[in-house]
């Protein structure tokens, strides 16, 4: 299971050993204090420096930083049966009241500047995630704003979908498809919001080549696509079809990030149990119209959750799922609404970059060295959402296969006000405890969120320096001839080496 768990930081070429050996401390330090500024997590002045130098090394790129983490990430996948693999883009708003970040570009407006990053992360069929297996990031150079919506339009439908930012899709699939190859025991499926409903994304190829085919899942984004074998657009054909199962879903609360925006599905609404109705039907697509290219026809199945009656007020639910999975059965239907909602997870990694990790707020001059910071801190994120989910699908787990005893004991005397147990507690029982100390209320029948957790990971770490520093087993590393104590930090053992996150 400790495979499972970390990554081989030390395998990462830079082409200098002294740069891998500072990566890795940087690593130790930031997952230490995930919320922290970079000053604050290093210990000391070199560190500090150490630390911005790495970033602006120019043998360092974001790529570099996160191939050891991609490659056991594939080691995860390798390991499952199912692997769900999601894509989807978030903004870095990195605008500043005074100079901005050199390199960076507009984003919706020319007041706002930043940069777009769109990863690809895998998840298993509970909703762990695996990692990261490919990402992009790009700068816009610039935006129109004075532009009419029409010869918006006329520019967008004559330009090849390779000059296109949607292109990302199809780059994303075909980082999919890659996978596919390489774990060719895993079924892999590649999901994405209704932002990736683009006609070439059905037509590329999914075969790997080694008798492997991936499998796609898109929630649909537009509803009145030509049908070739249907008389009816899309909503229309699955209504007409009878009604597979009727269920129930939780809605989160949703609060719009714009005033000003007023599409359907970023209005703002208020969490509830939906009850949904679940239908079927197997369609084929017509092709759009493209200057440059012919495509051809796409058979797809659909999946059509709706609510038929929501409350006053608010937008009913609807999903429209395509995709090549089969749906021969309400089993298979059930898993492709389960899959798709695995998706969601890879907003909570958004989230705990951005507010966790605080990447928008690390303070560089230039675009470049941000993004390897990016990098750095992804891999931060993917541990603190990791050990979420994990805790919770595996809560029997010893807690010491993630926790060394020097950091699982003190929090428990802080938590229990109590002896020691005799054998360590339960993961699930020690990230309750972790995020507790970050404000995590423990009842029951509710888990910690990854906000309680990252603070609460930062304590652990004052806690597990005092345990070593002044604890009971503080003596036993009492030097020779001296009374001065010994004091690394939390004890890493074996996994020193290969860079704990």
């Amino acid at each position: 299971m400790p495979e499972m768990i970390f990554d081989q930081l030390d395998t990462a070429q830079f082409g200098d050993k002294r740069l891998t050996k500072r990566f890795v401390r940087i690593m130790e330090r930031v997952s230490e204090k995930p919320n922290m500024s970079i000053p604050a997590a290093m210990k000391g002045r070199a560190e500090m420096e150490g630390a911005y130098r790495f970033c602006d090394n120019p043998k360092v790129s974001p790529e570099a930083i996160r191939s050891p983490h991609v490659a056991a990430t594939y080691e995860r996948i390798r390991q499952t049966d199912v692997v769900v693999l999601v894509q989807d883009t978030t903004q870095l708003d990195v605008t500043r009241p005074r100079q901005q970040v050199r390199e960076s570009g507009p984003l919706e407006f020319k007041t706002r500047f930043g940069a777009f990053v769109h990863p690809l992360i895998a998840f298993d069929t509970n909703g762990i995630p695996l990692g990261e297996t490919w990402n992009k990031t790009w700068v816009r150079k610039s935006i129109e704003t004075q532009v009419p919506r029409s010869e918006k339009r006329d520019r967008r439908m004559a330009t090849p979908i390779e000059d296109k930012e949607s292109f990302r899709w199809l780059e994303g699939l075909r980082a999919a498809r890659e996978v596919a190859k390489v774990c060719p025991d895993t079924q892999c499926i590649c999901v994405g919001d209704s932002e990736a409903d683009i006609y070439e994304l059905f037509a590329e190829p999914r075969n790997t080549g080694e008798g492997q085919e991936l499998q796609l899942l898109v929630r649909a984004c537009h509803d009145n696509r030509v049908l070739s074998n249907h008389p009816q657009n899309l909503v229309e054909t699955l209504r007409a079809s009878s009604s597979l199962l009727s269920c129930s879903v939780k809605v989160s609360r949703r609060t719009p990030k714009v005033k000003a925006n007023k599409r359907k599905r970023t209005l703002e609404r208020d969490a509830r149990v939906a009850a949904v109705e679940i239908r079927t039907a197997t369609v084929t697509l017509r092709p759009p119209h493209r200057p440059d290219r012919k495509l051809l026809e796409a058979t797809l199945n659909v999946v059509l959750v709706e609510e038929p009656s929501p409350p006053e007020g608010q937008q009913p639910i609807q999903w429209i799922l395509l995709t090549t999975l089969p749906i021969d059965n309400l089993e298979q239907v059930q898993l492709i609404v389960k899959y798709y909602g695995i998706r969601w997870q890879i907003e909570v990694y958004f989230k705990t970059l951005k507010s966790g990790c605080r990447i928008e707020e690390r303070y560089f001059e230039e675009m470049d060295r941000l993004l390897n910071c990016v990098a750095v801190y992804s891999i931060v994120a993917w541990k603190i959402l990791y050990l979420c989910r994990l805790s919770q699908q595996c809560p029997d787990l010893d807690c010491e296969v993630v926790f060394e005893p020097c950091e699982w004991k003190p929090v428990y005397m802080v938590t229990h006000n109590n002896v020691l147990p005799q054998s360590p507690p339960t993961l699930n029982e020690m990230v309750r405890m972790i995020a507790s100390l970050g404000g995590y209320v423990m009842r029951p029948k509710t888990q910690p969120g990854s906000q309680t957790l990252w603070l609460g990971l930062q304590r652990l770490h004052d806690l597990s320096q005092a345990w070593n520093s002044f604890g009971p087993e503080a003596s036993a590393r009492m030097p020779r001839g001296g009374d001065q104590l010994c004091n690394d930090g939390p004890s890493r053992g074996s996994d020193r080496g290969r860079g704990r996150v």
